[in-house]
């Protein structure tokens, strides 16, 4: 889009003009701590995305574990242990120079999501990663989120895309398998049908 497209917007006059005022219940519900009915709703999630910035660009990765797996500190801390994934390290590398944070938990079958913001520390406390030792593994650290504003996500997203809904489920089979996609990417240097044949036994391997 050019900067010059008459119909580029680039204000936010310009925006309220087009979207208009707000709903008051869209502005009430946003807090700035951990509300009671905010903590059940963390406690039933066992997946989150995670958003940060740094100086490359942004990121968002997701998290996911049992549900609750993301545990209520207070009502002004969150606290995530960071388990095993492909060791890149985006979000912790942004997180050295950016400590600002977004998250999104969803709930399977609940349409509503829970939006937090805030600022997040990356902790290897012995003590702390105890706490969330699973099958005898700890995770490598802990994301000490401060809290800053909480508030839930109307269902109208989730309703629109049917994620809930199994009749609009789609068979694997039908995109390209994980081996098939690192075989193109790598000019076949990576055998797909051999990834594809360990990658189940690998994955229940390194979950934690």
């Amino acid at each position: 889009m050019s900067l010059t497209d008459p119909h580029r917007i680039a204000s936010v006059a310009a925006l309220e003009a087009l979207y208009g005022e707000p709903a008051e219940t869209s502005l009430s519900k946003e807090v700035d701590h951990i509300h009671p009915v905010y903590r059940s709703m963390i406690e039933a999630s066992p997946f989150a995305v995670l958003a940060t910035v740094g100086p490359d660009g942004l990121d968002v990765s997701p998290r996911g574990d049992a549900p609750g797996f993301v545990h209520v500190q207070d009502e002004h801390t969150l606290l995530v242990p960071d388990r095993r994934g492909n060791n890149r390290l985006d979000s912790l590398r942004n997180l050295l120079v950016d400590p600002r944070v977004a998250l999104i938990f969803l709930i399977p079958g609940v349409n509503e999501t829970l939006r937090v913001n805030g600022r997040a520390t990356i902790s290897a406390d012995p003590a702390l990663l105890q706490r969330f030792t699973v099958s005898g593994k700890p995770p490598a650290t802990v994301l000490v989120v401060a809290v800053e504003t909480v508030f839930f996500q109307c269902a109208k997203a989730l309703v629109r895309s049917r994620l809930w809904d199994a009749a609009a489920q789609i068979e694997r089979s039908r995109l390209p398998s994980t081996g098939t996609i690192l075989s193109a990417l790598t000019a076949t240097e990576i055998d797909a049908d051999a990834y594809d044949q360990a990658l189940p036994a690998r994955v229940q391997a390194t979950l934690y």
